[in-house]
């Protein structure tokens, strides 16, 4: 453990990337969810009152949001959230897309407007909503397309067979789209004509198998964007027993230098604010005792912060390893990954 800790300490006095250098393009990109709702702005509380909650004090979640229960159809909200964003050095968001139709979908235009204020990229999340085909991913494409999204994560892809999605992927790149297939099957990935790779699940697809998944994906063509996260707790929301902790920021470290010893060309980061799986790094209340907050977990106590300093840990260590990750060299002291 205390190797660990001092390695961590020895990658983060490394310089941090100097901003307007050839490497401040690279891709540091967050799974972002546009569904939730209130009471007072959109008739209910969507997503916080998930599992039979009752918000505003009882929630959906094993954390609170430090700004409370909130609508992601809210400018002001909207706005607060791309400024974080921004100062955690993350320069796409990938939003949570169900459909045409959808909640998701309907608040798009609003969130790519917010995040064009803050000079961030907005890529679509395809989620696997009832009867996504090929056919329909088609039309999907094109139809963001309209809203200026050029690149594409498709969540779950091999629910349908591999061979079929190369001609639709040879039609996207085509028109200079980019198209990420989420999978630990580089094969398959080759085999479906895809960008790359990316992984989201960091409960299952642990740091360990990121030097695996980026040599596999090199020696086939293919862009490697592995997903790290800070943990995963979804027991208030789902009742999944199964837990990734945090280990007080010890988890996040952890995958983050195996992402970038591994060689990702991109990192993408589960999650900005998926409060139902605990996977967020959104800021988190620290609870004080006696409040109807007092249930929650915090991130009290990551590297070594408590209270309110606490609270915005997530992304402050965010963008100290988004700086690293752009410098042009970023070698790693040697660490167990877990």
């Amino acid at each position: 453990m205390r190797y660990a800790i001092l390695c961590v300490l020895v990658v983060l006095a490394l310089p941090l990337g100097v901003p307007g250098s050839a490497f401040a393009d690279t891709v540091v990109s967050t799974f972002y969810y546009p569904w939730f709702g209130t009471d007072s702005h959109d008739g209910d509380y969507a997503h916080w009152a998930q599992g039979g909650h009752s918000p505003p004090n009882d929630i959906a979640s094993n954390y609170y949001p430090a700004v409370g229960v909130y609508s992601s159809s809210s400018a002001a909200v909207l706005s607060e959230q791309m400024v974080d964003v921004a100062k955690a050095g993350i320069s796409e968001i990938a939003v949570s897309w169900w459909g045409k139709g959808s909640a998701e979908d309907q608040r798009l235009p609003d969130v790519i407007a917010a995040a064009g204020q803050g000079g961030i990229a907005v890529a679509v999340h395809l989620e696997p909503y009832r009867g996504r085909s090929v056919a329909s991913t088609i039309a999907d494409v094109t139809y963001l397309q309209g809203l200026g999204v050029r690149t594409f994560y498709l969540y779950r892809p091999f629910d349908l067979p591999a061979p079929d999605w190369a001609p639709a992927n040879d039609r996207f790149h085509a028109q200079g789209l980019e198209v990420f297939a989420q999978t630990a099957l580089v094969g398959a990935a080759a085999t479906g004509h895809f960008t790359g790779v990316y992984t989201y699940d960091t409960l299952v697809y642990r740091a360990g198998l990121f030097r695996r998944l980026c040599r596999q994906a090199h020696a086939r063509g293919l862009l490697c964007a592995p997903s790290v996260g800070p943990g995963y707790d979804a027991e208030r929301a789902t009742g999944d027993v199964r837990v990734k902790p945090r280990r007080n920021g010890l988890t996040y470290d952890s995958m983050w230098r195996a992402a970038i010893g591994a060689g990702a060309d991109r990192i993408t980061i589960t999650s900005f604010n998926e409060w139902q799986e605990g996977t967020q790094i959104e800021p988190a209340l620290s609870p004080t005792p006696g409040s109807g907050t007092a249930r929650y977990g915090s991130y009290d106590g990551a590297w070594g912060l408590r209270g309110v300093t606490a609270e915005t840990a997530y992304l402050s260590r965010t963008a100290e390893w988004a700086a690293i990750f752009r410098q042009p060299t970023h070698r790693l002291p040697g660490a167990r990954a877990r």
